[in-house]
C-alpha cells in the first residue's frame, strides 16, 4: 500500500538587506531567523516536507513559488513570509519588492494545475505601512467616543484566488513588530501549533491567533504599550484542519 504524498511548506525569511549597489536599505531583522528555524521543526513534525529558505531576493522568492508548480503535493500548502513589506508588498533580501498578488497568482489553479483543488495557506510576518497601533480600550466607564475614523479601502489583493487563506501580522497601514525574542505574530502561531489548539479547523485557529496577539502582546521599549491586531481572509468553502496531524 502506498504512503500518502506529505504536504508541503515553503518558508522564507530574510533577516539582512541590501540594495544592488550594496547600500543598507532596511534595518537587520533580529530573531527572525530562529524563529522560522522553530516554525520550520514544529511542520515538520506535523508531517510537513518543508522548505526554509534564507534571505532570497525578490526574484529568488518568485522563483521558489514557481517551482512549487512543478512538485507532489499532499492535502495542504502552507507559506511562511517573514520579511519587511509594506501595504501588498514584501521585500527580498535585495530590497526589491514583489507583490504579494503575484505570489497568490503563481499558485492558482489558472497557472498551477497540481494545486486546483489543494488548501493554500499563507502566514505574512511583514509591515503593512507605517502607522502605530495604540490600542483601544475594552471597557470604560465614561468619556466621550472618540470621533469615527475614514474606513480602511480593501487592497486590491483581497481578490485572492480560489482555496487560498491569507493571514496577515497585523492590519492595513500599520507595522509588524519584531524583537530578538521573535515577532509577536509569528511567536502566537508557535504557540498554537504546539499547543491542542492545533486540531482546530483553521478558521478557528487563525481567531484564535488573533485573540493572542491581541489581549497577550505588546510592545516594550521605544513603542511601549503599542499593539497588533493580526487579520485574515479566506474563501476557503469548507473547514479544513492542515494541522492536526
Amino acid at each position: 500500500m502506498s504512503q500518502p504524498r506529505q504536504s508541503r511548506a515553503l518558508v522564507i525569511v530574510n533577516t539582512n538587506f541590501c540594495s544592488s549597489d550594496g547600500d543598507v536599505v532596511f534595518g537587520t531583522r533580529r530573531g527572525a531567523k530562529r524563529e522560522a528555524e522553530k516554525l520550520s521543526n514544529i511542520l515538520s513534525r506535523l508531517n510537513y516536507k518543508v522548505k526554509l529558505m534564507h534571505n532570497k531576493t525578490a526574484k529568488e522568492i518568485e522563483d521558489l513559488y514557481q517551482q512549487e508548480c512543478c512538485c507532489e503535493h499532499g492535502e495542504y500548502f502552507v507559506s511562511v513570509i517573514s520579511s519587511h513589506g509594506k501595504e501588498g508588498v514584501i521585500f527580498g533580501c535585495d530590497s526589491e519588492p514583489v507583490k504579494l498578488t503575484w505570489i497568490f497568482q503563481i499558485l492558482s489553479s489558472e497557472k498551477c494545475l497540481v494545486l486546483t483543488k489543494i488548501p493554500k495557506i499563507f502566514f505574512i510576518q511583514a509591515c503593512r505601512g507605517a502607522e502605530f497601533d495604540q490600542g483601544v480600550v475594552v471597557e470604560c466607564d465614561s468619556g466621550e467616543p472618540e470621533p469615527d475614523c475614514e474606513p480602511d479601502c480593501f487592497s486590491d489583493y483581497l481578490s485572492i484566488p480560489p482555496q487560498t487563506v491569507v493571514m496577515f501580522a497585523c492590519s492595513p497601514g500599520y507595522v509588524a513588530f519584531l524583537n530578538v525574542s521573535g515577532s509577536m505574530f509569528l511567536q502566537a502561531l508557535l504557540k498554537v501549533l504546539e499547543g491542542e489548539e492545533r486540531h482546530l479547523a483553521l478558521n478557528r485557529l487563525m481567531t484564535r491567533i488573533n485573540w493572542e496577539v491581541a489581549f497577550c502582546c505588546q510592545a516594550r521599549g521605544t513603542y511601549e504599550g503599542c499593539k497588533e491586531m493580526p487579520c485574515f481572509v479566506t474563501n476557503l468553502l469548507q473547514e479544513v484542519f492542515p494541522f492536526s496531524a
